[in-house]
């Protein structure tokens, strides 16, 4: 791990060691031009830098907002921002819906993934020539056959399974199914405790259910395997213990950043998460 100096002036703080919307339209949110990519294309075409699309994948118990910090950053240097909305209901499916926006945005990109969306990006970005680098953020870097549970458990330090609220519902095929929320009077400490009060009180209003089953389904691919990764690692996370994200991170080779923050980085420190994205483009796209 290397620390960040220079380069962008924004107050950076909490970090304890570092390398760590839009208009909806289908299955994804656009932030900035609808032509961004055309945009880059033609860049590319007259000589100029090119600036990667940014694709961003949210997690478990949120949705596209969660980004927005991270957005308004990433659009004010000039980067085309993708917001994907994640099914939440397996990695294998979720990465089937994330695979057709990155099939829509054309030109290099830059796949960022939160908790479990890690999950989704490295199966994504599997033989995906036009993904250069993978970012995570607070996330799972499952290896083949592995699941978010069971890294989860890897070591102690989670408290998620206390703060969950099940929710058991029968599907239009007579089966039963189990989508997990977290209680939202135990949200702000669990999920989001360096957030402001009012704010993460609108969070746990409107977070997304995962599915149980994605939690437990096991990867098939790791793209992190192939493809230059970048790693956020939250020290104060209470749903993916730090001790399991160094242990993905190290075992991915990711160029690993560590912050003293809770699991809703993206919304608590938006500016250095965008600073580990840029860090990823640039040196990854010419």
């Amino acid at each position: 791990m290397v620390s960040i100096k220079g380069g962008r002036k924004r107050a950076v703080t909490g970090v304890v060691s570092t390398l760590t919307a839009g208009l909806a339209l289908g299955a994804f949110a656009l932030s900035g031009t609808a032509n961004g990519a055309t945009e880059t294309a033609e860049a590319a075409g007259a000589g100029k830098h090119v600036k990667p699309t940014i694709v961003l994948e949210h997690g478990a118990f949120a949705d596209g907002s969660s980004w927005n910090g991270v957005i308004a950053d990433l659009r004010a240097d000039g980067y085309p921002v993708v917001a994907a909305a994640n099914p939440l209901r397996g990695p294998a499916s979720d990465a089937a819906a994330l695979r057709t926006v990155l099939d829509h945005v054309k030109g290099p990109k830059i796949l960022v993934g939160h908790s479990y969306g890690g999950n989704v990006i490295s199966e994504a970005a599997t033989d995906d020539p036009e993904v250069k680098a993978l970012v995570y953020v607070a996330a799972f870097l499952p290896a083949p056959g592995e699941s978010a549970l069971e890294l989860t458990n890897k070591y102690p330090g989670s408290t998620l399974p206390d703060a969950l609220d099940p929710v058991t519902y029968k599907q239009a095929d007579g089966t039963t199914a189990t989508d997990l929320y977290i209680q939202q009077d135990k949200f702000r400490h669990q999920f989001a405790a360096d957030v402001p009060a009012g704010q993460a009180a609108l969070m746990a209003a409107e977070q997304r259910p995962i599915a149980q089953a994605a939690l437990e389904e096991k990867a098939t691919s790791a793209a992190w395997k192939t493809k230059p990764s970048w790693d956020i690692v939250t020290t104060q996370d209470l749903n993916i213990p730090a001790a399991v994200q160094r242990f993905m991170a190290k075992r991915a080779h990711a160029h690993t950043t560590e912050v003293a923050a809770s699991h809703s980085v993206a919304v608590s420190h938006p500016h250095l998460v965008a600073d580990v994205i840029e860090r990823a483009a640039r040196a990854t796209v010419r």
